[in-house]
């Protein structure tokens, strides 16, 4: 990898950054953990020259500013959970770790606004605005990301069909520039229409344009009522088809997951804890919130009679107490961790498509297995045709590996692109997908992204190497 000519910290740069943070909070070389050489799956390593803490938005400012003028590559990460090597240090260089700038600022209840710290634990958003009737609605399976992490992918999650993704709950955020300099965009406004929408521009760019220091997020009220439905299906085609008419009801399903047997044996023998039922090939795992319980008993009563009358569904599980959903939901967000722990080493498709054309994809992706003779999993959120696939490693060698998953995502995402679908729908792009997205964009898309790319970071020091290919990396 060619490394550009950064520049590789040495000893006074070192000192530089002890100087304007705290010694104890600067680590390098050897010290630096292995954690931070690698993301979730690993796929994609690198360690960094110096591992930076960060605390605070002006010290940010003065790490970047010092970088971009000695030509130090610059790193942002969070917790790590990431899938496609977004927070990996691919030139070397700075880490800045921004999990210390955790923070609840302020509690707005008047404007239903919550302003915090981009190292504040997705889980924890949900216990600090609950107890007040309040909601921050993106659901991501992973709850430990911070919410950082969640802005720079724009996360999506299981409840993105009925309440959207993170960009539709970020008002404001401060961010600082690659030059140092410190923007305020956005607000606590419910609408703008004054210029560019940079904020819009910053959630989603995995930190290659700017570092993200302080969000302000909208809340809205907490539903009072939910209930979840699993509904097993005798294959796949048939519970894809039904996930249209389910979301035509009277009420739009907060959550409306796909997932298949294979998976659910995966996820009980990883959690030790057996789902309620694991006889059928497919599921679909519906759940409605509302304020009103009657409400919610009439959609979900004709959403299972429509089910099992006419789209084909085996049965019917009920989860209506706190217990049976717990039980449901937490097989469901150990997917992932579970099929991970199944093999050796995994990579994962994260396309998102049409959903009239869910079923036909889930199905290609059956057909790769018998033809690459390679095990394949996956599962998603049927709502919104974001479909989760993972090509195992298992017994393969490095170089059989290696050749296998070019192969294969060859065809799956060659398939997506041809019904009209998109590279990532909620994970990113970072370095492991980049070379796709450049094959499914147009040349005219990748130069507007390039010259956006070189207006915020002339130097291309900010997470250099991943999303797109720009003259410096």
């Amino acid at each position: 990898m060619n490394s550009r000519n950064y520049h590789t910290p040495e000893a006074a740069d070192i000192e530089y950054l002890k100087s304007v943070t705290s010694p104890e909070r600067v680590i390098s070389g050897s010290e630096i953990s292995e954690d931070y050489h690698h993301d979730e799956l690993g796929g994609v390593r690198r360690a960094p020259d110096v591992l930076v803490k960060v605390q605070s938005t002006e010290e940010v400012s003065a790490i970047l500013r010092y970088a971009q003028k000695h030509h130090i590559a610059v790193t942002p990460r969070g917790q790590g959970t990431g899938l496609v090597g977004a927070s990996v240090a691919l030139y070397g260089g700075i880490m800045l770790d921004l999990s210390l700038m955790n923070h609840f600022l302020e509690f707005d209840e008047k404007n239903m606004t919550l302003t915090l710290e981009p190292g504040v634990l997705l889980m924890d958003i949900a216990k600090y605005v609950e107890p007040h009737g309040l909601f921050y609605p993106p659901d991501p399976g992973e709850k430990t990301a911070s919410i950082g992490g969640n802005v720079n992918t724009n996360a999506g999650g299981m409840r993105a069909v009925k309440y959207g993704v993170t960009r539709d709950y970020v008002r404001g955020m401060t961010v600082v520039l690659a030059d140092g300099r410190i923007l305020e965009l956005g607000g606590k406004v419910v609408k703008n229409s004054s210029g560019y929408d940079l904020k819009d521009l910053l959630i989603g760019s995995e930190g290659t344009l700017g570092v993200i220091t302080k969000l302000i997020l909208k809340l809205i009220p907490l539903p009072k009522f939910k209930i979840s439905l699993l509904v097993p299906f005798p294959d796949v085609a048939t519970a894809i088809a039904a996930v249209p008419e389910v979301i035509r009801t009277s009420s739009v399903p907060t959550a409306a997951e796909f997932m298949e047997r294979e998976v659910i044996l995966a996820s009980e023998k990883f959690l030790n804890r057996k789902f309620p039922d694991n006889s059928a090939d497919a599921y679909l795992l519906l759940t409605f919130d509302g304020m009103c319980q009657q409400e919610i008993d009439i959609v979900y009563e004709a959403v299972a009679h429509r089910c099992i009358e006419e789209l084909g569904a085996l049965d019917v599980f009920i989860a209506d107490t706190e217990e049976r959903n717990e039980s449901i939901w937490s097989a469901r967000g150990a997917f992932l961790e579970a099929i991970k722990a199944s093999t050796t080493e995994m990579d994962e498709c994260d396309v998102v498509i049409p959903r009239k054309f869910f079923a036909e994809f889930v199905q290609f992706s059956h057909s790769l297995q018998d033809k690459f003779g390679i095990r394949i999993r996956s599962f998603g959120h049927a709502g919104d045709g974001n479909l989760h696939i993972y090509v195992l490693r298992d017994e393969l060698d490095e170089t059989a590996w290696q050749k296998m998953l070019s192969a294969v995502f060859g065809e799956l995402y060659g398939k997506a692109q041809e019904l009209g679908g998109k590279v990532s729908g909620e994970h990113g792009i970072g370095f492991a997908k980049k070379g796709y997205l450049n094959e499914a964009l147009s040349t005219d898309e990748m130069a507007l992204m390039a010259g956006i790319k070189q207006l915020f970071d002339p130097a291309g020091i900010l997470n250099p190497g991943k999303v797109i290919t720009s003259c410096q990396s």
